[in-house]
């Protein structure tokens, strides 16, 4: 720990995603801004402007000898996340990377591995487990407010960026790791078609039907085509259903006292008396917070404490495991595909996350 009390950090590349997190790591009380990795000379001219005063350094390995660094937090593409991790593990830092924590299922176990055998803490950076709205859903769900879950609905959708790995590797990772941290089960099986518009074997959208253990089922949609941006879930459950808008101004949760009800199982099917229910719609408050500030809160608190952060190391094997079986999915044209078990392949590869 450097004098201050506060976890000395190298933030890697400065593209996107990298900006959102110096800032947070420069106004965080948790972490210092040591330093940034980062090989393109127009993004490190723009991150001396806005930091004067930080250094930046194109080499890794030479960035990662200053023995001020605790963490580095990764902002690269996904096909760099193994190499980028694994050096940064080596030299015994604490790693956050962001979504996926790698490009395939035994990359992924591995960095857990290696990061059981450092005594390193491995963050993937699933953002939105760390939304204050996200995380009321999940309180709705888990508190059995809803009900039995039938089935969710998300719609992830944008005029978005484009990207030579695809929309799924793009935006499904939001959902698979929504979905997970609201039910608690694991992912089972997966059916996906795609579209490619511009490039052939570069899906710009995406139809996902996803089914979790227990039998709650998912439908998603995610397009890089769409007119406006849109992020919306509806959790349809037995007593109550629930909206969550991530793009709404105010009322980003809401639930709605609605559904419908049988009557006893009658002696034949004509004799069904079905019933709706049009209660209330009620908004709850929610707490005005940053989920990339939660993240490193809680990044800090892992390394400090040893707790289990939200986005942990098995949620970032799952998600990568779920993309897995969606584009074998999307190339087989929607074939069902079972998605491999967490557990089997972390015990191939020795590590013992729980």
């Amino acid at each position: 720990m450097n004098p201050q009390g506060t976890i000395g950090t190298l933030v890697v590349g400065y593209g996107y995603w990298g900006p959102n997190i110096v800032r947070n790591v420069v106004e965080s009380q948790d972490f210092r801004m040591m330093g940034l990795c980062e090989q393109d000379e127009g993004r490190v001219a723009d991150f001396r402007r806005r930091h004067p005063g930080i250094w930046a350094e194109p080499d890794l390995d030479a960035a990662l000898e200053d023995p001020r660094i605790e963490a580095v937090a990764i902002a690269t593409p996904p096909h760099t996340h193994f190499d980028l991790v694994s050096r940064a593990l080596e030299a015994g830092k604490h790693v956050l990377v962001e979504k996926p924590l790698a490009r395939t299922s035994e990359e992924a176990a591995a960095l857990i591995a290696l990061a059981e055998e450092r005594g390193k803490v491995l963050l993937p950076g699933h953002t939105f487990v760390y939304s204050p709205s996200v995380n009321k859903v999940r309180d709705l769900i888990r508190s059995d407010e809803l009900g039995e879950i039938y089935f969710i609905t998300s719609s992830r959708m944008n005029l978005g960026l484009y990207q030579k790995d695809g929309v799924v590797l793009d935006l499904a990772p939001h959902d698979l790791s929504i979905l997970a941290h609201w039910l608690g089960r694991p992912l089972v099986e997966v059916s996906a078609n795609g579209r490619s518009v511009y490039q052939e074997g570069v899906h710009e959208t995406a139809f996902m039907t996803l089914g979790f253990e227990g039998g709650v089922q998912a439908n998603v949609q995610i397009s890089w085509l769409a007119p406006r941006k849109m992020r919306q879930m509806v959790v349809v459950g037995s007593r109550k259903m629930v909206q969550y808008e991530d793009t709404a101004a105010d009322d980003s949760v809401r639930v709605y006292d609605r559904g419908m009800d049988f009557a006893e199982p009658p002696a034949n099917f004509g004799e069904y008396r079905l019933t709706y229910r049009t209660g209330d719609m009620v908004a709850p408050q929610i707490q005005a917070a940053e989920p990339l500030a939660l993240e490193l809160k809680d990044f800090a608190s892992a390394i400090r404490q040893g707790t289990e952060p939200a986005s942990n190391a098995r949620l970032g094997l799952e998600v990568v495991l779920g993309i897995e079986a969606l584009e074998r999915s999307i190339h087989s044209q929607g074939e069902l595909v079972k998605v491999r078990s967490a557990d089997e392949l972390l015990a191939r590869s020795g590590a013992v996350v729980a």
